[in-house]
């Protein structure tokens, strides 16, 4: 079976080593001229662990990642709401949560790749996809070449994916109403004394900081914002300054001796769930098909956990594709829809303006029982896969 993969960031490239570690003859194509990496870090939780250990490169992932312990929650003023025990949540799931720079992470997973005898077709951007034949998509680069195989995985993102299109009739994502500078921050000195992540909460505002090692972390900034506006990069660092310079101290750190070239400026969107995610012989994951906002936490995890499913779904269904299309989205939408919903709502009461909304939810913060949270998250985050919970 030869399967042709779309799209070269964290589901294309997962789904390719998985497929090809199956034995699948698999091909790559990416829209950039060469490896790129949207965002400053992830969290892999250990859901991604798990499928990662699967694809052989956990080790390495690991050796350049930070062990998290726990995740803080603190006012804008530095108030104390509470902390989520993220080694609960390993306990309970049986593998590690990792922090670690999207630049390694993605490295890491290219380089795997490689080993495997396969070599990512860089400069290939998608102009359209047709039916070629019943049954049968092509797909259309801006080169003017064109593909066909006997399977099409559509891993083009979310804003603006070719696959999601030819599949739902419309890719429009819709934009949530908040902006996120990301960075990446890099000290000689030790910066952190604990790998901890924390999380500060304003009113319609929200500042995250995710520690790699004791020298450096990654960081996000958000603001509510109705309108989609200019990205000038000259201008983030005094944009960050007017939100947050009266922030607590570790704020104004990451702001200060971050590089403005290592800023980024989002414009945060998602995507409505849709029940359907394949058509003919092409089927999407990853963003394409259920982008979840950041404050899922799960963006990339998931991306993971399609790339081990849809393997598993084709070498079960070799001889009967649609079933195994079938098989493989009745596996995975319950569980992304939870995921973009959650996520949705989160970002609700992060962004909210209403000042007495947010001391509300500060208070209910401080009262909130984390150990039950973090059972929880066990809980939703194995969904579908073989951990065992060892609380």
């Amino acid at each position: 079976m030869k399967i042709a993969i779309f799209g070269g960031g964290v589901a294309g490239v997962s789904s390719a080593i998985a497929l090809k570690q199956k034995g699948f003859d698999v091909s790559i194509y990416e829209r950039h001229e060469s490896a790129s990496n949207i965002g400053a870090g992830i969290v892999v939780w250990p859901n991604a662990a798990y499928v990662l250990e699967q694809l052989g490169v956990l080790n390495e992932i690991e050796a350049v990642s930070g062990h998290p312990t726990r995740m803080r929650r603190l006012s804008s003023t530095n108030e104390n709401l509470g902390a989520i025990d993220i080694e609960k949540i390993n306990s309970h799931m049986g593998y590690p949560s990792l922090s670690i720079l999207r630049s390694d992470f993605q490295n890491i997973l290219i380089s795997k790749l490689d080993s495997l005898g396969v070599a990512i077709q860089y400069a290939h951007t998608v102009t359209h996809i047709e039916t070629k034949n019943p049954g049968q998509a092509e797909v259309h680069f801006r080169d003017g070449s064109k593909i066909t195989a006997d399977v099409l995985i559509g891993a083009d993102g979310r804003m603006a994916s070719c696959a999601r299109r030819y599949v739902h009739g419309d890719n429009a994502p819709v934009y949530q109403g908040f902006i996120n500078w990301i960075g990446v921050y890099e000290s000689e000195e030790e910066s952190f004394e604990e790998i901890a992540v924390a999380d500060y909460w304003g009113v319609g505002e929200r500042f995250g900081i995710v520690p790699v090692t004791k020298h450096k972390a990654y960081w996000a900034g958000g603001v509510a914002c109705a309108d989609i506006g200019p990205r000038n990069q000259a201008e983030y660092k005094a944009e960050l300054d007017s939100i947050f310079s009266n922030w607590p101290q570790p704020v104004q750190k990451m702001i200060d001796h971050t590089p403005v070239e290592r800023i980024n400026k989002v414009y945060v969107h998602d995507h409505n769930p849709i029940p359907t995610w394949h058509k003919h012989n092409l089927i999407v994951i990853g963003d394409a098909a259920h982008a979840p906002l950041p404050t899922s936490g799960q963006g990339a995890c998931q991306a993971l956990e399609d790339a081990w499913h849809l393997a598993n779904c084709l070498n079960d269904n070799p001889h009967d594709l649609q079933q195994a299309f079938v098989n493989f989205t009745e596996i995975r939408f319950e569980k992304t829809v939870g995921i973009i919903m959650a996520a949705r709502g989160f970002a609700a009461s992060l962004f909210s303006r209403d000042e007495n909304f947010c001391m509300a939810r500060n208070e209910n913060s401080r009262n909130t029982d984390f150990a039950k949270v973090a059972a929880a998250m066990s809980r939703g985050w194995s969904q579908h896969l073989p951990l065992a919970d060892r609380h």
